[in-house]
């Protein structure tokens, strides 16, 4: 006799329960990220959160093959989507960097009193 909590969940409908919470969570997650207004911007982090869970649903060696190919699909788009949404680095030319003002504490303004406080000479 097979005990009901021994065997893994296996709904009717072939899906591990697991993978079927995966899957939930991951709609739930998007219906989060689709539900914004207007004026506000796109969540790059809810962004990041919904490609992991593509990506971990596209690599489960179990999932059915039309299921792990659109997973594939989404979080390749999904990573574009990430990427683009992060905020780029300031680029600055060479003569910008050298005639920037150096980061010196505004109580010591030649820096004198830094290699005092760090016991240093």
């Amino acid at each position: 006799m097979d005990h009901p909590i021994a065997a893994p969940a296996m709904p009717a409908h072939g899906m591990p329960q697991r993978h079927a919470v995966m899957l939930a969570s991951l709609l739930h997650l998007m219906s989060h990220y689709t539900a914004r207004d207007d004026r506000d911007k796109p969540c790059v982090r809810l962004a990041s959160v919904i490609e992991r869970h593509l990506c971990a649903l596209a690599r489960l060696p179990d999932l059915d093959p039309v299921l792990r190919a659109t997973c594939e699909q989404l979080c390749e788009r999904w990573a574009l989507l990430v990427d683009e949404g992060m905020p780029q680095p300031v680029k600055r030319n060479f003569l910008e960097r050298i005639m920037r003002p150096s980061r010196v504490s505004p109580a010591h303004p030649t820096g004198a009193g830094t290699a005092a406080r760090r016991g240093t000479s």
